[in-house]
């Protein structure tokens, strides 16, 4: 896609307005992961030697789960403020960074370089795409940089509606997205996909993969979901309902590309201290025992289908990797990935929490700051609604 990027705008000693993905794990009022603060640190320090003044705005949860359960606007403003996020680029940036208590109608410190405001979410506003809330934003600045390439895939006011309001351009975080996916558009061959993990949120990029890659690997939930499908019993496993719906259809679609485990780790809990053996996938069907890993079979064969291959995308772990007794599936394989002369490229989310927990992104070509932004990513052939709103600005917005 054709859109401006940072370096094409006159910025010197302008209010920027920057859209970030700062929705991070907190834990006791502290940030567990700051690795989506780090990914934009790029776009801000050039901002800086731009002598602009930087004004970040984010989302960070789902308030509105919070108050479908009971809970007041006020609780879910304490449990899913910023705040803490502001004190921890403080740190990163060695700066102090400003915090505003909220995103709209607000004044802007003057003695504070860069500043972050409160949960976007918080107005319910901000997902419907509404323009007078959008123009309540862009009162906040006289450009605009879109730097969240995890929110590229919704339709919201701050990454879609903006964009018509005042000059607008992709941050160095986001274009260097767009470039590493685009590479799976129109992939080296062999083109391996490795899809894995828990979430319903694959199916649409399956779909994609299967016309598209030379192999397909599957695992975790999935696994079982795709199993059970084929017909195989698989015991207490979790599977998802929305992909078994249409499971049949993708496994016409990929025949022999689709592979799925040979064997699996199962195990009596959900538990590290679990009692867990190696069986074959048509053995599986253990009344009270679930799948929580691939087995070694599984892992031997998954090497050998990726040896050859030039690209590699990767998008969920191979099992429950935040255990140790489960982990071995998804670090071994991606180890074996970190040796291989290809392109490798990973979809966000727990894949690029399994990276760096096993400490692999140094052999890894990309790790993407999106899970299902990258996945619809594939699904849409790069056309995510943030993107194109960009595109769109470019040809309608006089610098």
């Amino acid at each position: 896609m054709k859109f401006n990027n940072i370096k094409d705008m006159e910025l010197e000693n302008k209010k920027v307005l920057v859209r970030v993905d700062y929705n991070v794990p907190l834990k006791k009022g502290m940030v567990e992961d700051d690795t989506r603060l780090k990914a934009t640190i790029p776009t801000i320090n050039f901002l800086l030697e731009k002598n602009c003044k930087i004004i970040l705005m984010s989302h960070l949860g789902r308030p509105k789960d919070l108050l479908k359960k009971g809970k007041s606007l006020e609780d879910a403003k304490r449990e899913l403020s910023l705040r803490p996020v502001a004190d921890d680029l403080s740190e990163l940036l060695g700066i102090d960074v400003g915090f505003v208590d909220d995103c709209i109608d607000v004044k802007i410190p003057e003695d504070k370089d860069v500043v972050l405001l409160e949960n976007l979410r918080l107005h319910a506003e901000e997902e419907k795409d509404d323009m007078e809330f959008a123009k309540k934003l862009a009162e906040n600045g006289e450009v605009y940089v879109n730097d969240a390439f995890g929110n590229c895939h919704r339709n919201h006011a701050s990454v879609s509606a903006i964009t018509k309001l005042m000059p607008s351009c992709a941050g160095f975080l986001v274009e260097k997205e767009n470039e590493q996916l685009s590479r799976l558009l129109n992939p080296e061959k062999p083109f391996v996909a490795i899809v894995a993990g828990a979430k319903e949120d694959k199916i649409g990029a399956l779909k994609i993969l299967a016309k598209k890659a030379d192999k397909i690997l599957i695992g975790g939930v999935l696994a079982n979901t795709f199993l059970k499908a084929k017909g195989y019993g698989i015991g207490s496993s979790k599977f998802d309902e929305e992909t078994f719906k249409v499971a049949g259809e993708i496994i016409k679609i990929a025949g022999n590309k689709l592979k799925l485990p040979l064997d699996v780790v199962v195990a009596d809990k959900f538990s590290d201290d679990a009692n867990a053996k190696n069986v074959d996938a048509e053995d599986m069907d253990i009344e009270g025992w679930m799948a929580l890993d691939i087995g070694p079979k599984t892992i031997e064969s998954y090497r050998e289908e990726l040896k050859n291959a030039k690209t590699v995308f990767w998008a969920g772990p191979l099992g429950v990797f935040e255990m140790q007794k489960f982990c071995k599936g998804t670090k071994q394989i991606g180890e074996f990935l970190g040796s291989l002369n290809a392109t490798v490229i990973v979809g966000g989310g727990d894949t690029a929490a399994a990276i760096n927990v096993f400490e692999l992104a140094d052999n890894i070509t990309h790790v993407s700051t999106g899970g299902g932004a990258s996945l619809e990513f594939i699904e849409n052939e790069g056309r995510l609604p943030a993107l194109v709103a960009l595109e769109e600005a470019k040809n309608s917005t006089v610098l």
